[in-house]
């Protein structure tokens, strides 16, 4: 561990030949144990944390599972970082992330288009002037947290790994894209094992969908553990999902529906306050919407297993920036709901709260502003033979697990 760098000793990955003797979608395998405990990020950082806090003043901050975690913040020898899509909420979600995670850096540069250019950032107590985004945007750039949108990703993303520059992308331009890792650190960090720096030349990375990384926070542990065969989601997702101009539609309505005035609806096409509809994505020739398919072909790469049997209704509804999503499980083998509430508790990045004699069980509002995924309504489904099926309910922060959070641990994960 060198003191004031971004290079840091941890344990090694498992090799891909190593992961080549894995079943297509083998639930559990010790063979992934190496790549999983080397990623938990508040305990991967701990001795290099410890030093830094003997030598200078550092923050700190406890997460919701009670680990403390110690950061670098700016070194000079940290690496040099864009942000693209400043202005965004999930921008904005970012700088505060990267501000409570200390991520080390050694240069930070705010990018956005032309009408934002010139317009002032706060970070980690200094000011920034955003930037127009152009292909020269990312000359001697090492990292690259994008979330502009999927047609700017597309035209600036590969410009960026050409030259050297690791990308971290939040839009679903790259997704299923071959060759381009997609990562739920937490659920498959081995995707990426050969992308880091000093060790491979630019590249892209892709964030999962924001309900997709929920879900299998919170099915990953069981799917490990005996199989997930079948997976029904039913999801009831903020407004957070669709941008900061649609939160700030979601609170105009609402005042005006409370002063018995007419709605103003620019960004949907129906009254948003006190309302849900189908999620606005458009729809599919077979009847699902794309945020629909992105659960299924999404959750099908990240667990490498395409027989996996996959259905989901996303709604929208009226809720600020925490989505929830009711999931029903079948097993490819019996998992008593004692079990799964144990193999819940032990996972990273999962909060249980599973309170049937008060009725007490995750809320969006437990979730919001919050980094783990929140699990409650453990139960046997009693539709389905023995105990080969299961019921959980899941919150999470979209804004942060299901977008920037999980794009700064992939770029953790690159140092």
């Amino acid at each position: 561990h060198k003191l004031g760098t971004y290079t840091r000793s941890s344990p090694s990955p498992p090799s891909i030949e190593s992961l080549s003797t894995m079943a297509a979608c083998a639930p559990a395998s010790l063979s992934l144990a190496g790549a999983r405990a080397a990623y938990a990020a508040p305990r991967s950082r701990a001795t290099f944390g410890r030093r830094a806090a003997v030598a200078r003043s550092s923050s700190s901050r406890r997460t919701g599972s009670g680990a403390v975690m110690v950061r670098a913040g700016k070194t000079p020898d940290g690496p040099r970082v864009a942000i693209a899509g400043i202005t965004g909420a999930v921008g904005q979600e970012f700088i505060r992330v990267l501000v409570e995670r200390n991520f080390p850096y050694s240069e930070m540069k705010m990018l956005a288009s032309a009408r934002s250019a010139g317009k002032e950032v706060e970070f980690d107590g200094e000011t920034y002037i955003i930037e127009e985004l152009t292909a020269e945007s990312f000359d001697g750039v090492d990292i690259a947290l994008f979330s502009a949108g999927g047609s700017i990703s597309k035209t600036f993303g590969p410009i960026a790994a050409e030259k050297g520059c690791f990308v971290v992308d939040n839009s679903s331009a790259f997704r299923m894209t071959e060759g381009v890792p997609l990562v739920i650190p937490e659920v498959n960090p081995e995707a990426m094992a050969d992308f880091k720096l000093g060790k491979k030349k630019g590249g892209i990375i892709a964030n999962p969908n924001c309900s997709t990384i929920i879900a299998l926070m919170a099915v990953t542990p069981l799917h490990r553990a005996v199989g997930v065969k079948r997976m029904i989601a039913s999801t009831y997702q903020a407004a957070s999902g669709a941008g900061a101009m649609a939160m700030a539609e979601l609170e105009q309505q609402t005042k005006e529906v409370l002063a018995g005035e007419p709605v103003t609806m620019d960004i949907f096409p129906f009254q948003y306050a006190f309302n849900l509809f189908s999620h606005n994505a458009p729809m599919t020739a077979n009847g699902y919407n794309e945020e629909e398919m992105k659960m299924v072909k999404e959750t099908q790469k990240i667990w490498d297993c395409n027989t996996v049997e996959i259905a989901a209704t996303c709604i929208r509804v009226p809720v600020m920036r925490a989505h929830a999503e009711s999931i029903n499980l079948t097993f490819e083998t019996e998992l008593d709901e004692n079990d799964a509430r144990e193999l819940l508790s032990k996972a990273a990045g999962l909060t249980i709260i599973d309170d049937r004699a008060n009725n007490r069980f995750p809320t969006p509002l437990d979730a919001t502003n919050m980094d783990n995924v929140y699990v409650g309504r453990i139960r046997q489904d009693i539709s389905q033979p023995g105990k080969t099926g299961l019921e959980i309910f899941v919150c999470g922060d979209q804004i942060k697990k299901g977008a920037a959070l999980n794009a700064v641990q992939i770029a953790e994960l690159l140092l």
